[in-house]
């Protein structure tokens, strides 16, 4: 099968494609025939070395994918030979094959095409576990999203206005503020032309119930302080590449959370909750995410420097089954 395969650690221009055996399938597992592969942060920073979680090379990138079940183990009957899926995985998208345990699988709705279901998994699920459980929006809520333009960003911006919230969405560019605002932001920030903290604090004169931010680096000072008084600051990663250094006088004086976002935090129950509505919100076309940019699996390197480089407006998809 043909795969792309980081070697070594570095950036993503070390990606290269190549022909890799087909895995073997193991108990409780299913083999998948990848359609399609979306691109998400982690996976720059995986290939880079610079994740939380190292992955030895050489590896196949690529974390979320939408396919067709082509073999499964036996005992199992969540799926069948024939089922279209979407798979999430911490490496191991960008190929023609992946083998994966049945739990990491959900069918794809009829009517659901195979970008948009590669590019629902990682970051909707990420938003709106980090949006429902961690800043906990309800309606009425006033909401900063930092990245609004990026694949968690923009995700959020339609899961928050979904859930009730008026989103005030930040991004570097006028392109991204438009597709923010296409997915329900009542108002936009250019950080790139505008002072963030004074747009902020005109934006939000009685300060903001949370702030999203998976962005940090120089943005997550200003949009802490527009926070009103016991507000949540909810920071989910790092695109900027730099780790904020937060006031914490700050925190003191207005009683402001400030909370990390991992899936492993979500109590069951509410794992379970979130996971139910998130699937009938993509269900019903309540949202949706947008494929802003796709390449062919032979361009794999090219597609994660779109991300690395911060040029993506929503998702960026691979098509493995592009022809050579």
């Amino acid at each position: 099968m043909r795969a792309a395969v980081c070697p070594a650690y570095g950036p993503p221009e070390v990606v290269g494609v190549r022909e890799l055996p087909c895995p073997d399938l193991a108990p409780g597992q299913a083999r998948v025939r990848v359609a399609a592969a979306a691109v998400n942060f982690p996976d720059v920073l995986l290939v880079a070395g610079t994740y939380q979680v190292k992955v030895t090379p050489p590896f196949v990138p690529g974390s979320e994918f939408s396919g067709v079940v082509t073999e499964i183990s036996p005992g199992i009957d969540a799926f069948a030979v024939g089922d279209r899926v979407a798979g999430t995985a911490m490496f191991g998208a960008f190929a023609e094959q992946v083998c994966i345990s049945v739990d990491a699988l959900t069918p794809i709705s009829d009517g659901v095409d195979d970008h948009t279901a590669a590019a629902s998994g990682v970051a909707f699920r990420t938003a709106y576990h980090a949006l429902r459980s961690v800043a906990r929006i309800t309606t009425g809520d006033d909401i900063v999203v930092l990245g609004a333009g990026g694949g968690v960003g923009l995700a959020a911006v339609g899961l928050a206005t979904a859930l009730g919230a008026r989103v005030t969405a930040v991004a570097s560019n006028p392109e991204k503020l438009a597709a923010a605002a296409r997915h329900g932001a009542v108002r936009g920030i250019n950080h790139r032309t505008e002072d963030l903290r004074a747009a902020l604090r005109e934006a939000l004169p009685g300060g903001a119930t949370a702030v999203l931010d998976p962005v940090g680096g120089e943005l997550s000072e200003p949009a802490l302080r527009s926070l009103a008084r016991g507000g949540r600051f909810v920071t989910i990663g790092f695109a900027s590449g730099s780790v904020a250094r937060i006031p914490l006088n700050l925190v003191l004086v207005k009683g402001i959370q400030v909370l990390g976002f991992q899936f492993q935090d979500i109590p069951a129950d509410e794992f379970t909750r979130n996971e139910t509505e998130l699937r009938h919100l993509l269900a019903s076309g309540t949202v949706a995410p947008l494929v802003g940019a796709s390449y062919p699996l032979t361009e794999a390197a090219a597609a994660l420097r779109h991300v690395a480089d911060g040029r993506a407006i929503g998702k960026v998809v691979v098509d493995v089954c592009a022809p050579v």
